[in-house]
């Protein structure tokens, strides 16, 4: 008996990736924050204290703080992307009832330069805007399509997770590692979690793992290396 499951216009993008950029997007970013920027405050604030009460506390605070930073942030700019979606669908309402026929040259001059025959691509602009004029427009004039909208809701709480989860797991290693040495153990440890990170992020998304590891790794590195030189140049011991 053959498993394999029939194609159909209703599911033929189960198979790919691309349905799942917007919420992998954020809880990428979310996660890769989360543990590079509670490291490297970490790392930071070790590099000028000798106790571990001090790094506990700012590890804490800043892991609160930033996961609500996140989410407010993803929320805010997603939502300005969907403001300026709808604003942009509101004009293409209203050029649509001014200059239909404007549109409609507009419509299959898209068409002819995506290779259509000038005849064929004024053939299909007609078909398909006596179909959806608006849903033609929106995703052919636009380029706004459900796959590329983005959800404001979707992705705050993707990213506030993903660095809520991303910030515990350096936490962690400060509730249990020795204090003497403490950013070598965050370092070591960070830079584990980024490999882990990098090699889902590229395994859901279907990229390369290799050079997922790779990239974020380096960046990784260089924010904490950079954070442990400014505790040690500004620190106070304490």
């Amino acid at each position: 008996m053959n498993s394999t499951k029939k194609l159909t216009i209703d599911n033929y993008l189960d198979s790919h990736y691309i349905h799942r950029s917007n919420w992998l997007r954020a809880a990428v970013l979310g996660a890769n924050d989360g543990i590079i920027s509670i490291s490297s405050l970490a790392i930071g604030v070790a590099a000028a204290s000798s106790a571990r009460e001090p790094i506990v506390l700012a590890t804490v605070a800043g892991l609160v703080a930033g996961a609500l930073s996140m989410a407010a942030g993803e929320y805010v700019s997603v939502s300005s992307q969907t403001d300026t979606e709808k604003a942009d669908i509101e004009r293409e309402i209203q050029e649509l009832k001014e200059m239909p026929e404007e549109e409609l040259k507009i419509l299959a001059q898209i068409y002819e330069k995506r290779g259509l025959k000038k005849e064929t691509a004024m053939q299909v602009a007609i078909e398909l805007t006596e179909k959806d004029a608006l849903g033609t427009h929106i995703r052919d004039e636009l380029g706004i399509n459900e796959i590329s909208q983005a959800n404001p809701i979707q992705a705050a709480i993707a990213s506030g997770t993903a660095f809520t989860v991303g910030g515990l797991l350096p936490l962690l290693v400060i509730l249990f590692a020795p204090v003497k040495g403490m950013e070598y153990w965050l370092y070591g440890f960070t830079s584990f979690f980024l490999i882990i990170l990098g090699a889902i992020a590229a395994k859901t998304g279907g990229s390369s793992i290799r050079k997922a590891i790779v990239r974020i790794t380096i960046w990784g590195t260089l924010a904490m290396g950079l954070s442990a030189l400014v505790g040690y140049i500004f620190g106070v011991r304490v």
